[in-house]
């Protein structure tokens, strides 16, 4: 190698190194020879000039032009401050374009066939790459002419070496290089920019190629052979340029591949950081002597330089400076094509295949068919047939194909197995060509469809326009909204609303934003019915039978309804109301409001508020929002399509508030009867007369309805239903419902009466029957699977059930082996699916099932509830009280117990359990405290409560009790075990109790008395204030039990404790709470002191 090149003798040298040309259209490689002869023979000529062991003289007369300029000797040599200044004044030079020798120039037309080497270059900086493909490249700039005013310079380039001993090698991603075709890399390891970069600065612009295994892989530096496929590329660098900025600067650099190598032996990368290279000391001795030494030449003949083995390649190594970088370096070796017969009929059909098969995707595919129409201007139609291996190549490189495939063709040796390989990827292009064709022609063709019946479509509005057979469709539009209006009753104000609106419409253009917003305010405006009422039917017998049919008792709602069809029928009209049925799930709130819309003969519409927590839901979006719609209300107009519907607004109980607004505040407006004559909708925008319709609520309870809410609607309080009324609603609803759902319409299965009875004391005891009915679904579910194994598949075939379209359908759809998960074609859909595939199968006439009380746990299991109460006797200390929940009523024991032994010495204390919530806490506290005033007024001798420790505890800790009815039933619980008296198990008692005594009012009285009857009580302890609603109770429900008004718990005490004698009870616990004997002396003692 020969450093300081930037010295001004090897500047001229430089430029006046031999350089290539391509010669066009030379007649024969005779003339060709004649050419280059001069050149040669003027560059062996040169003094001091030497045989390069890169450039063969035998093949480069032949295809070669070369130009030579006598080099300007060194006359001495030139001091460091020349060297530093020698990089401007080449720049300077290259700037300044001076007119060449004439023997320096040949033919500037002329291109080169292989690529030009890029010069020294200095701070990274490269000359562009030339672009094309095979042997068609050009290195002409054009920016370049353009500067230097049209004049041209001839391109050089040195032949690449045959043999070159270690090679700097980059790992290439995705798709290996071919020789002949260019392609550009990006570099970003900085020492492998720096590398090269120095080896372009020396003249050495060749690496090796090798593709990377891994597809994910973007390494720059090979760490281990196993890494990368051993066959690649020798390449020569044409043209690099710096990319990117800061930590992410890249190269990129434009290789041209030479000829296939082979990977043999990878020298490994040091970790040393690189050194600045150093001019070697036989290069500084011929420096000082002047000689003349042109980049890597060095003395020696042709012969002996491309001879490989020989001394001087064993001496020479281009690249030795970059064993110190932390680099890939390795030694490769050549790989030659096998030879082969052009003629042979197999090469010769696979040419031939692989070339139409190019033209068949050139037909389809434009930049395709570039590709192949560069490559066929570099080659004439022999060469194609004379060159199989650069045609095998060429196939291969412009392929879309896997890597492997196409790795495959460049490690091919054996030009048949290349074409074959080839061939085959080659192919597969062609039919990815040709699917992509098929799906462009497909999209083309339905967009073409699609403009062709517009254009049909406007021109035959237009000839209908010009010929009075249609009008515009705007004004159609125009046309429809006036024609609806005419029909509807709007008043005043929205008539006005109306009249701008479609004045607005008709002025706007359809492709206007505005126009689509308007059109549909008018749509809504013209839908709802104004003015429109159905013909109500105000016959009470019909209401009557309407409201029997549906539902079993429910006497009170039944009334209020039957009271409102009064009131219309004597008026002619009803003003809306609005009603609210309160009570536990599974009573039939919801189906109720149906039915009382069917004996009205009014359109029904539902929607349920729970959860809702956006006003725009009642009071619709503002018309300025995307996507804005009225609320809920108008909707329903729309639907029913009268101004009187019945509206049952469901679980208002549970209606939400978020960030959009409160909804509850909004329904203020809506359920009010004296506002919502004039309801007022965001979206519509003008006043919608409510008044005339029905509404009807829904809730569990009342404790979180907002107060102004709930003072606007009318309470109807359904309670829960006792074991008649259950029992009536199995067999006259539930059961026959269930029996046909299970396709059990005409079977001769029954459930008797006693069946249905232990359903309801021993797996049923809620207040609704929606448990009742899933147990009854049950027993007609199990009751089904019975009879269809007993009887047998034979009788009940799969056959018989389906239908012929079934039958296809079914086979197509075993036919049909994909994943359930995946949904099938739509043609195979078609096939699989039909409108009626199954019908239903009778059963045979002679099965007959029964249902009683003894086989019933075959069918739904063991009881849920094994007795009537919690306690069929019970001890001292526990009383039964009645809750209301939201399930109904329940019976709520109380349970008191020592918590220790009676002494003495023992302290009082009371502990509460039984997640109990503030105010029945304070019941506690309160029934302690007067359950102590009481004994100690009336009953002195009993210190029970002085020395006891008490627990007091309600049942089912996991469910939350609040409330104050429970007073009186506390209390009776610590006097009961005051008194050590066992309580009438049949005895269940309410009301809230004050410490003076006084029983004061509760509430749901109707549930709690249910829920008495079903724990088998007998007498039931309320307030006397409650007087009015026992007597309002049905009487199925006071059947049985006795009610028991009281004002005072002096009331309460006799009816419980009906035989107590004081004597007794002071007498009681005098024996535990005795002085013991030793303390009774030693107390007499000291009273015996104190009196001396």
């Amino acid at each position: 190698m020969v450093y300081a090149q930037h010295l001004p003798w090897r500047t001229a040298l430089r430029h006046a190194r031999p350089r290539t040309h391509l010669a066009e259209q030379l007649g024969c490689r005779t003339c060709q020879a004649q050419l280059c002869a001069p050149s040669r023979s003027h560059l062996l000529s040169l003094p001091g000039a030497t045989h390069s062991p890169y450039l063969q003289p035998s093949s480069l007369s032949l295809s070669r032009n070369f130009s030579s300029s006598p080099a300007r000797r060194k006359e001495k040599p030139s001091s460091p401050e020349e060297d530093d200044v020698q990089p401007q004044e080449e720049r300077k030079e290259e700037v300044t374009d001076k007119p060449r020798p004439v023997d320096d120039v040949i033919d500037a037309k002329s291109k080169p066939s292989e690529p030009t080497p890029i010069p020294g270059a200095v701070d990274g900086k490269a000359s562009s790459a030339a672009s094309g493909g095979g042997e068609s490249g050009s290195g002409n700039n054009d920016g370049g002419s353009r500067k230097r005013k049209g004049q041209e310079r001839s391109l050089t380039k040195n032949a690449p070496p045959e043999v070159y001993p270690q090679v700097l090698a980059i790992p290439i991603a995705q798709r290996p290089l071919f020789p002949g075709f260019y392609k550009a890399i990006t570099i970003r390891d900085q020492t492998v920019i720096a590398a090269v970069q120095e080896l372009l600065k020396r003249g050495q612009s060749y690496v090796g190629a090798f593709l990377l295994k891994d597809h994910d892989s973007s390494q720059d530096v090979i760490n281990d052979p196993s890494e990368v496929y051993d066959v690649g590329t020798f390449c020569q660098i044409t043209g690099a340029f710096p990319a990117g900025q800061g930590e992410e600067k890249a190269l990129q650099a434009v290789l041209y591949p030479h000829r296939r190598i082979r990977l043999s032996e990878l020298i490994p990368p040091h970790t040393t950081p690189p050194g600045a290279p150093q001019p070697s000391q036989a290069a500084q001795a011929e420096e000082k002597k002047g000689d003349i030494v042109a980049s890597f030449e060095e003395p020696g003949t042709a012969a002996e330089q491309s001879k490989p083995g020989s001394e001087y390649e064993a001496k020479y190594d281009p690249t030795a400076f970059l064993r110190t970088w932390p680099v890939s370096l390795v030694k490769v070796e050549n790989l030659a094509d096998e030879p082969f017969d052009k003629k042979a009929p197999t090469i010769r059909a696979l040419i031939s295949e692989i070339v139409n098969t190019c033209k068949e995707i050139g037909n389809v595919n434009t930049l395709f068919r570039d590709h192949v129409s560069a490559f066929a201007m570099s080659q004439s139609a022999a060469n194609i047939a004379d060159e199989p291996a650069k045609l095998a190549d060429f196939a291969a490189a412009i392929s879309g194909g896997e890597m492997e495939e196409a790795q495959g063709v460049l490690a091919s040796l054996n030009i048949e197995q290349r074409l074959s390989k080839a061939l085959e990827v080659i192919k597969k292009e062609h039919m990815n060509a040709q699917l992509s064709s098929k799906i462009s022609k497909d999209v083309e063709s339905k967009i073409q469809k699609r403009q062709r019946e517009y254009w049909l479509m406007e021109q035959m509005k237009g000839i209908r326009r010009e010929l009075g057979l249609e009008s515009d469709g705007k004004d159609k539009l125009v046309e429809k909204f006036r024609e609806k209006a005419s029909k509807l009753a709007m008043p005043e104000a929205v008539k006005k609303v109306f009249d701008e609106e479609i004045n607005k419409l008709a002025h706007l253009e359809p492709a206007a934003s505005e126009f689509n917003v308007t059109r549909n305010y008018l749509d809504w405006l013209t839908q709802i019915p104004w003015g429109q009422r159905s013909a109500e039917n105000f016959g009470i017998r019909h209401a009557q039978e309407v409201l029997d049919e549906d539902h079993y008792g429910l006497k009170d709602v039944k009334d209020r309804i039957l009271e409102f069809i009064a009131v219309g029928k004597l008026r002619g009209t009803v003003e809306g109301k609005i009603l609210c049925m309160v009570g536990p799930p599974g009573v039939g709130k919801t189906s109720i409001g149906k039915s009382i819309a069917r004996a009205l003969n009014r359109q029904y519409y539902r929607f349920s508020v729970g959860g809702l927590t956006d006003v725009a839901e009642i009071k619709g979006h503002r018309r300025t929002y995307v996507g804005a719609l009225p609320g809920r209300i108008i909707q329903a107009l729309k639907k029913c399509q009268t101004e009187n519907p019945l509206v049952l607004i469901d679980e208002v109980d549970k209606i939400g508030r978020g960030h959009q607004g409160d909804p509850s505040s909004a329904l203020l407006e809506l359920l009010d009867p004296e506002q919502n004559s004039s309801f007022l909708d965001h979206y519509m925008d003008v006043p919608v007369d409510l008044s005339k319709v029905l509404f009807v609520c829904t809730a569990n309870m009342t404790d979180t309805i907002p107060r102004p809410l709930l003072d606007r609607m009318e309470l109807l309080e359904l309670s829960g239903y006792v074991s008649d009324e259950k029992m009536a609603i199995a067999e006259r609803y539930l059961s026959p419902q269930a029996k046909e759902a299970n396709g059990l319409k005409d079977v001769d299965i029954k459930i008797e009466q006693d069946a249905i009875m232990e359903l309801i004391n021993k797996y049923c005891r809620e207040s609704g029957v929606r448990n009742l009915k899933k147990q009854i679904d049950k027993v007609y579910r199990k009751s089904a699977l019975k009879i269809i194994q007993d009887v047998g598949e034979d009788v009940l075939s799969e056959d018989k059930a389906m239908t012929e379209e079934g039958k296809k359908a079914q086979e197509e759809s075993a036919k049909d082996e994909s994943d359930v998960t995946e949904t099938p074609t739509e043609e195979k859909m078609e096939k699989e699916t039909t409108e009626q595939p199954r019908v239903a199968l009778k059963v045979p006439d002679d099965v007959h099932v029964s249902i009683g009380k003894d086989n019933l746990k075959d069918y739904v299991g063991p009881p849920v509830f094994t007795s009537d109460r919690l306690y069929d006797k019970t001890p001292p200390g526990v009383a039964m009280g009645l809750a209301w929940t939201q399930m109904g009523g329940a019976a709520l024991y109380v349970e008191s117990i020592l918590e220790s032994a009676l002494t003495h010495s023992s302290r009082p204390g009371l502990e509460r359990t039984g997640n109990l919530k503030p105010v029945m806490k304070e019941s506690t506290l309160i029934a302690y405290s007067f359950a102590k005033g009481l004994l100690a007024q009336q009953y002195p001798g009993n210190k029970f409560f002085e020395k006891a420790r008490i627990h007091l505890h309600c049942p089912e800790g996991a469910v939350q009790k609040d409330g104050p009815s429970a007073g009186i039933t506390m209390a009776t619980s610590l006097l009961s075990l005051a008194l050590n008296r066992s309580l009438d198990p049949t005895i269940a008692m309410t009301g809230e109790l004050t410490v003076t005594g006084r029983v004061l009012r509760i509430g749901g009285l109707r549930e709690k008395t249910v829920a008495a009857r079903r724990a088998g009580a007998r007498m039931v302890v309320f307030p006397r204030d409650n007087t009015s609603d026992w007597l309002e109770l049905p009487e199925n429900i006071k059947e049985g039990i006795e009610g028991k008004p009281v004002d005072w718990y002096s009331d309460v005490f006799d009816l419980v404790f009906p035989d107590v004698q004081a004597a007794e009870v002071n007498r009681l616990w005098k024996k535990e709470l005795a002085k013991p004997a030793k303390e009774e002396r030693e107390s007499e003692d000291g009273d015996g002191d104190l009196l001396n």
